[in-house]
């Protein structure tokens, strides 16, 4: 929000570890300049330097609300089964959901995407393509009827699939690729021994060699990406997690802290400062492999939080924005036409918001349990509201603050992993290296509001 009348621009000093640069940050705005360590109490005075800051804080602020509130949804998280081969330690979703849960039809499956495809059509602009994800639980589980479905709305939705790859064989590697739908894949660790102790099938089969013999066939596909999620089995080995995947060529990762939204994911929890030396080691060695190179593995979580920073309209994910992308941006259809804000909902009924099959999908926006989502604002939230950073985190994740702590309208997990995250962004930011971590051409169509180095 803009600074009050009369009250001037409140830039705040942060230390981000850097040897020679201090950061100053507007938070309000998500405005923030870096500055030399030994000039920095100068420029929070400097008037001409607040001069130029206050004459444009209106469009800062104008462009962070625009982000924050102006947004359609263009996305959705499409579950067409609750069923799942898989029982991973940490998984979000109850276990009796994924041993026994429904199954869409494909009758169902069409009928949804009509619905969706309809509704569509009359909000998003003329042109504008929405993304159906098929998500899990496990997508493939239900093959036949969610392929079906994508070469029968190929005209009308962008697809992307989100597997655990164990039921990827080479004739669905085939029919996705040859698609170009989206493949999203999950994998722990570098090796099976690592891997297996929270990814495993009902019976305790590890799965890593099959993950890898998927990675293997996928590589040269520029669409998949890899999700790790960060526990304290894998917590020591992310280095390794990243060398793995530079080595298959796998264009995107994420290294994601478990979501501690089931006890399961509570018992793997790392603490915060385990997670963020762990992480930013991880993040070196990409960018130590993509010097050696000259290949990225861009670790897209991150990667998000820099765009975040220097170009924050084109930051592509939407859960390190405060309301996040749930029911805001996107939204979750479950395997009975159910609709929540977002999938870390589902098997949570006090945030189901109606039901596609009975026409429920406009009224759903304005439902209280959509709205305890999309009106979660982070000023709303202690501490985070007088955070400095509290625009490049979002204090993540509603579905996990209402599991910890009761409330959508608290903190979840990791504050202080977060916090770290910044300080590391701006520290890459400093040294001229964000390129090395953002997708090739981040950078096409952006307009630069400010640019602090045409002060005199």
């Amino acid at each position: 929000m803009p600074s009050e009348a009369g009250a001037g621009v409140s830039l705040a000093p942060v230390n981000i570890g850097h040897g020679q640069y201090t950061a100053l940050v507007e938070p309000s705005t998500a405005f923030w300049s870096l500055v030399r360590s030994d000039r920095a109490g100068d420029m929070i005075c400097d008037p001409s330097f607040l001069g130029r800051v206050e004459a444009r804080i209106g469009e800062f602020a104008t462009e962070m609300e625009r982000l924050r509130y102006g947004l359609l949804p263009s996305a959705v998280y499409f579950n067409p089964t609750e069923r799942c081969n898989m029982n991973c330690t940490y998984c979000y979703l109850p276990e009796g959901m994924r041993r026994r849960g429904a199954h869409m039809s494909r009758e169902d499956i069409f009928r949804a995407l009509v619905e969706l495809r309809g509704y569509f059509r009359r909000t998003l602009p003329e042109g504008d393509m929405p993304q159906v994800i098929f998500h899990g639980s496990e997508p493939m589980m239900n093959r036949a009827a969610v392929f079906e479905a994508i070469d029968s709305f190929s005209e009308d939705f962008v697809f992307g699939v989100q597997t655990n790859g164990t039921l990827l064989d080479s004739e669905a590697i085939e029919y996705l690729t040859s698609r170009e739908v989206s493949i999203g894949l999950s994998l722990d660790g570098p090796y099976s021994e690592v891997a297996d102790r929270t990814r495993h099938t009902f019976s305790m089969h590890g799965v890593f060699d099959r993950v890898v013999r998927v990675l293997e066939a996928l590589r040269g596909y520029e669409s998949y990406s890899v999700i790790c999620t960060v526990t304290l089995e894998n917590l020591d080995h992310l280095s390794e997690m990243v060398d793995l995947l530079h080595a298959l060529e796998a264009p995107t990762c994420m290294l994601n802290p478990v979501r501690c939204t089931l006890e399961g994911g509570r018992k793997a929890r790392p603490s915060d400062s385990a997670l963020a030396a762990a992480y930013v080691q991880a993040l070196d060695r990409s960018y130590e492999l993509y010097q050696e190179s000259g290949r990225k593995l861009v670790v897209a979580n991150f990667a998000n939080i820099v765009l975040a920073m220097i170009a924050p309209t084109a930051r592509r994910l939407m859960c390190d924005i405060s309301p996040c992308g749930g029911g805001r941006c996107f939204f979750a259809v479950d395997a009975h036409g159910d609709l929540f804000p977002c999938s870390e909902f589902i098997g949570l009924e006090g945030f189901r918001g109606g039901n596609l099959f009975r026409g429920d999908l406009q009224g759903c926006f304005d439902s209280s349990a959509f709205r305890s989502v999309t009106q979660r604002a982070v000023e709303m939230i202690e501490p985070c509201r007088s955070c400095v950073f509290r625009h490049f985190c979002g204090a993540p994740c509603p579905a996990e603050a209402f599991e910890l702590n009761g409330a959508t309208a608290s903190r979840g997990a990791f504050c202080d992993f977060y916090q770290e995250q910044a300080r590391y962004a701006l520290r890459v930011i400093a040294d001229g290296r964000e390129d090395a971590f953002l997708w090739d051409g981040w950078d096409r169509d952006v307009v630069t509001t400010f640019d602090v180095n045409s002060i005199s």
